[in-house]
């Protein structure tokens, strides 16, 4: 059984607990020896609005259908359980694996609108990945938008 992310105390503080511990019908489960790359999809706003986005599904069983990738859902943190995060020093984790993403290879994003783009700097922020790309060490995971507006933070981007 893996270990969550968030203590039992933790998540007992915070509203909607279920939106973080992961293990839903459908989710893929990867032995991390058997694959060569993590993937961490990040829908930049909270599991209820990303869950139900048909893109990151199908990208989701895209990526998964390759043996040797791991494609992980990550979604932005309620107010409640950002503010315990920060305070803790918990880095932002996939939901499959409850592993921190600044350990992944690939960190994407998907922007639906320009209200989720303040998301992007609390993903970033709680994932413990510097704002800027060119602030990023070696070995820190690549962050792929699709966006213009976002040049100065992004590795890659597709229009």
């Amino acid at each position: 059984m893996r270990k969550l992310a968030l203590s039992d105390e933790i998540l007992m503080k915070v509203d909607k607990p279920a939106r973080y511990i992961g293990n839903e019908f459908n989710s893929v489960m990867k032995d991390t020896s058997q694959v060569n790359i993590r993937f961490a999809m990040c829908f930049p706003d909270v599991y209820e609005i990303g869950m139900s986005h048909l893109g990151i599904q199908i990208l989701y069983d895209m990526f998964n259908r390759m043996d040797d990738v791991w494609c992980e859902r990550v979604y932005s943190p309620w107010p409640d359980l950002h503010e315990i995060m920060k305070q803790e020093n918990i880095p932002l984790f996939g939901l499959e694996s409850q592993e921190p993403i600044k350990d992944f290879d690939f960190v994407a994003m998907t922007l639906q609108y320009e209200m989720c783009y303040t998301n992007i700097l609390q993903i970033l922020d709680l994932a413990q990945i510097p704002l800027r790309s060119r602030d990023r060490a070696e070995g820190c995971p690549i962050d792929c938008r699709r966006s213009l507006y976002l040049q100065s933070g992004a590795d890659c981007r597709f229009l």
